[in-house]
């Protein structure tokens, strides 16, 4: 076909599309009219006519047609697009994580082992400084994140155990060893909800575990011990509506008044009561109602006085 046909038999397909279309009601009734005289104008410019059978035989693309061959254009263009994309994707994935060849893989498993073995020598920083540089070989093996968290929680820098054994599993979301890690360092930073959530997650991977069965039940354990009430907080001096000790409970206490009557009946006790300064301190605590709870609940006070009544109302013995 000459070069010279291709724009002829191009205006002819447009022509015979356009004539199509106003027969089969893809163009409107209403619109008809304007698209016959812009057939009409197409065919002057170009000089053909679609009624011409020896044009029809020169120019018509029959059997196809111009949206079929537009589907064809379409598919072929979102092909090259996504052969292209292909490679840039190759490309930035290498870029961002170049690949760790045979050699340096083999490198880092050999820090690695020396730092295991620092580990069970208890030379945690050794241990650490081992693990790093296999990191840094190889950082994308889950391993020697987990590790270095073991070694870190070792010498009780416990957010960076937890910082490696998040990394360990986004590596790798199905290394258990990783939840477990951070399940004991969360433990060791009293953050408890996040230790069983860890230990949860890695029980989803591996149920059996049993390290992670056993620091999953000890961190419920103190949560459950920091919600209960201490059992041996002492019990506070009762107290009125406005603060001050509760007398009113006090005095109808009948092991008190009884106290109160021997020490009344102690002539030290009776000598103390005229000492200006003891008055003086009295009203001083009056004035301070936990200082005066404090006093009363104070065990040594308690022993003190014990003493100074000789257990019998008796005078309280000499030093």
């Amino acid at each position: 076909m000459a070069a010279a046909d291709k724009p002829k038999r191009l205006a002819f397909a447009i022509c015979d599309y356009l004539q199509e279309s106003i027969a089969n009601g893809t163009i409107k009734q209403d619109d008809a009219e304007g698209i016959e005289v812009a057939i009409q104008c197409i065919g002057e410019a170009f000089g053909v006519d679609t009624s011409d059978a020896a044009q029809q035989t020169q120019y018509s693309i029959k059997p196809a047609n111009l949206p079929k061959i537009f589907d064809i254009f379409l598919a072929t263009q979102q092909k090259a697009a996504a052969a292209k994309t292909v490679p840039e994707k190759a490309a930035s994935a290498t870029s961002t994580s170049p690949a760790v060849s045979a050699e340096t893989k083999a490198k880092a498993e050999e820090l690695k082992t020396t730092g295991n073995k620092e580990m069970a020598a208890k030379r945690y920083a050794q241990a650490i400084e081992l693990y790093t540089q296999a990191i840094g070989l190889n950082p994308e093996n889950p391993v020697y994140y987990s590790n270095r968290a073991a070694a870190y929680t070792q010498i009780g820098q416990y957010d960076n155990a937890v910082t490696d054994a998040k990394k360990a599993v986004e590596i790798d979301s199905s290394y258990s060893k990783g939840y477990s890690r951070m399940g004991q360092a969360y433990f060791c930073l009293s953050k408890y909800q996040e230790a069983i959530d860890a230990c949860d997650e890695g029980l989803r991977l591996e149920p059996g575990n049993a390290s992670l069965k056993q620091t999953k039940t000890a961190a419920e354990q103190k949560m459950e011990d920091n919600r209960a009430p201490s059992r041996d907080a002492p019990t506070a001096t009762p107290r009125s509506g406005g603060g001050m000790p509760d007398f009113a409970s006090m005095m109808s206490n009948p092991n008190f008044m009884q106290m109160a009557s021997s020490m009344m009946s102690n002539p030290a006790i009776s000598s103390m009561m005229q000492n200006p300064a003891f008055t003086q301190m009295a009203q001083s605590m009056m004035s301070n109602p936990d200082a005066m709870s404090n006093l009363m609940n104070n065990p040594e006070m308690a022993r003190m006085a014990e003493n100074m009544l000789g257990g019998d109302g008796a005078a309280p013995p000499k030093p």
